[in-house]
């Protein structure tokens, strides 16, 4: 099943929406799928309620999948009470990480306004995220320059301490990083690092 065939049944299965993010390292994910509605973005956003909420919390210290009703963690921002006032009454998420995957991991939450979801939707959302987590994504070779460069920058060296470890010029430097992060798709070098790091690039 291809990206868009499994975006198609996370979007019948969760018609209010749904956030997927696959092999999140640091802290960007190599992928996502996202079909939430604004005026949750907005608001989520707005009032930075990613390091307040209860569902990440869980995320970050489970396997498995959940309903939200049966997330027990203090909510001191009213993340529960903010999706339930903007239509999405019923939530749930899953979250994936195996030893193998050097600390990278997948999750999901997704969203109804109409009933909670059944065990067998459930299952499904955990098959899905799983294929996801797991599934081999081809990624273009870099050269020995830009991953030289890579491995230096996550040593912490600056771009001026790095063209004067090389020998080369920092505008020489600027270039293969930025290569590297073409190839890969990163939107920025941190996502550029979590995702070498992710696939043993580096």
């Amino acid at each position: 099943m291809d990206l868009q065939k499994y975006n198609q049944t996370f979007k019948k299965l969760a018609p209010a929406g749904f956030y997927v993010a696959l092999r999140v390292g640091y802290s960007f994910p190599e992928q996502d799928l996202n079909w939430l509605p604004d005026p949750w973005v907005e608001a989520y956003t707005a009032r930075g309620l990613v390091v307040h909420d209860p569902v990440m919390k869980w995320v970050y210290s489970q396997t498995g999948i959940t309903r939200w009703d049966a997330i027990r963690l203090p909510d001191p921002a009213g993340v529960f009470a903010l999706a339930r006032s903007l239509g999405l009454r019923f939530g749930a998420t899953g979250t994936i990480s195996r030893p193998e995957d050097a600390g990278s991991r997948s999750y999901g939450t997704f969203f109804r306004a109409d009933r909670d979801f059944s065990d067998s939707e459930l299952t499904a959302f955990l098959d899905m995220l799983t294929q996801l987590h797991t599934r081999t994504t081809h990624l273009p070779d870099l050269t020995p320059a830009e991953i030289t460069a890579l491995r230096m920058q996550a040593r912490g060296l600056r771009t001026k301490q790095i063209a004067a470890e090389i020998g080369i010029s920092e505008s020489a430097v600027k270039a293969r990083l930025a290569g590297a992060r073409r190839k890969l798709g990163a939107r920025n070098p941190a996502q550029l690092l979590s995702i070498a790091t992710t696939h043993r690039l580096i």
